[in-house]
């Protein structure tokens, strides 16, 4: 059986991730491939009893490296229990975050530096995305964006969100074969265009044929 593809979003808070990665999913799903989409932290139940530790805002004592081991104890879980077992049975995988996340934030953001990424290459088993989306903007428009309560992450002051901004441009200076970085300031369709492009040029040559 063909392996699935395992494609992941980044980028700050209130860049578009969540609409890009529905409407990737809809392409796919429309096309007849089976997709998987899914999250981090989260997506198996340990792992979202883990985000609700992480992201809630009364837990304003978190260390963080205890935050840290959080999110790749998630991450080992999520890629044992679910995404391993999608791709390996075909399933194209699309995921919101990834180990990049960690890097950002905690490693970048937290400045906790490269244990950060040791401790997520442990949790992911060697298993890298083969493609991943970086949305970009600004961490200020990001933030003007979110509706509802903000969590933990969210509520960190700006240094900190800049922070995580200049570790996602190391990270994609880093990995130029896998991210792609996108201008999020855009419209909808614009952007999901630029994907859908750019996933038939480097790992999907049919994509845009498919009927």
């Amino acid at each position: 059986m063909r392996r699935g593809l395992f494609i992941t979003f980044e980028g700050p808070d209130g860049s578009g991730k969540t609409t890009q990665i529905k409407r990737l999913q809809m392409f796919f799903e429309d096309k007849g491939q089976k997709t998987l989409l899914t999250r981090e932290p989260g997506g198996t139940i340990i792992g979202e009893k883990i985000r609700t530790l992480i992201l809630d805002p009364e837990h304003k004592e978190m260390d963080p490296i205890t935050e840290a081991m959080l999110y790749a104890a998630s991450r080992a879980q999520h890629t044992a229990q679910v995404i391993l077992p999608a791709i390996n049975s075909g399933c194209t995988v699309i995921c919101d975050r990834y180990m990049d996340s960690s890097i950002a934030y905690q490693g970048y953001g937290r400045k906790l530096g490269d244990p950060v990424r040791v401790i997520n290459e442990i949790a992911v088993r060697g298993l890298a995305p083969d493609l991943t989306f970086l949305l970009l903007l600004d961490p200020e428009v990001g933030k003007s964006r979110i509706c509802g309560e903000l969590d933990r992450l969210e509520l960190e002051k700006s240094a900190y969100h800049n922070d995580v901004y200049q570790g996602y441009l190391k990270l994609a200076e880093q990995n130029p074969k896998r991210i792609v970085v996108i201008d999020a300031d855009r419209g909808i369709e614009e952007i999901h265009t630029e994907i859908l492009e750019t996933i038939a040029a480097r790992i999907h040559p049919d994509l845009l044929s498919m009927r």
